[in-house]
């Protein structure tokens, strides 16, 4: 189906690099073109406002920002992005309106409604295995997509979710983080791994987040060929499932 109403595409990447490539991503797996998209870059410039009725859905991408850093270490960007994320889901999670945050929306969808996201589960910049819990076989969206019981997806996060809210329902999960795709309500998605990278994109992200504490800077090359084999087709339907599912 081919949206009326466009979707909005919030990013968070202060780099230029990072952003355009997340960017193109988005478009690509989820198959909106550009005119069917509201773009936001919420690292420099507040978010405009947002008239939910005048949408599809929300999509909000991955993030160098960690939720659980103490506030008096974050920048005021950040700040201020996180404040005006939490009022936007103020008013999304009472509507049930549709929503996929990719790793980022771990952060802000879980925080939002009380779960705990700590760094007890970090887990490198690598390709996992992502397997999918009884209801996570059930979920529509999943089924929409297509994806098998298990499938491999690329990761890279220094923060996860340790403890689940209580209306949250776990659809995912992974060896090192235990909390891989979980739903708010009926609408609502978040995503530990990132189902809008593939080989380059993961592999443009090491380049431009070498010196940020994911992987060691000396192995980057080695980390490079590893990540260069993996196989992570079955992600990228999620994103076009999602948009397919609330195109209106």
């Amino acid at each position: 189906m081919v949206p009326v109403k466009p979707f909005l595409l919030i990013s968070t990447r202060p780099e230029d690099e990072a952003a355009q490539g997340e960017y193109d991503a988005m478009l690509r797996f989820t198959g909106l073109a550009p005119d069917q998209v509201v773009y936001s870059q919420l690292d420099r410039a507040p978010l405009p406002s947002v008239d939910l009725d005048g949408l599809s859905g929300i999509i909000v991408g991955g993030s160098p920002y960690s939720t659980s850093d103490p506030d008096d270490r974050k920048p005021a960007d950040q700040l201020r992005a996180e404040r005006e994320l939490d009022q936007l889901l103020d008013r999304v999670v009472p509507a049930d309106f549709p929503f996929f945050g990719a790793c980022y929306g771990v952060g802000t969808l879980g925080v939002h409604q009380g779960a705990v996201v700590d760094r007890t589960y970090p887990e490198p910049v690598s390709a996992i295995t992502v397997t999918l819990t009884d209801e996570g076989l059930r979920d529509p969206l999943i089924r929409a997509a297509g994806l098998p019981d298990s499938f491999d997806a690329f990761v890279g996060h220094k923060e996860a979710v340790h403890t689940l809210s209580e209306d949250a329902v776990l659809l995912a999960t992974g060896t090192a983080a235990p909390v891989q795709m979980f739903r708010i309500g009926s609408n609502m998605y978040a995503t530990q791994f990132h189902p809008e990278l593939d080989v380059a994109g993961i592999v443009q992200r090491i380049h431009i987040y070498r010196e940020n504490g994911y992987f060691d800077p000396a192995g980057m090359d080695e980390l490079i060929d590893t990540v260069s084999t993996a196989r992570v087709d079955h992600a990228h339907t999620l994103l076009r499932a999602f948009v397919t599912r609330y195109a209106r």
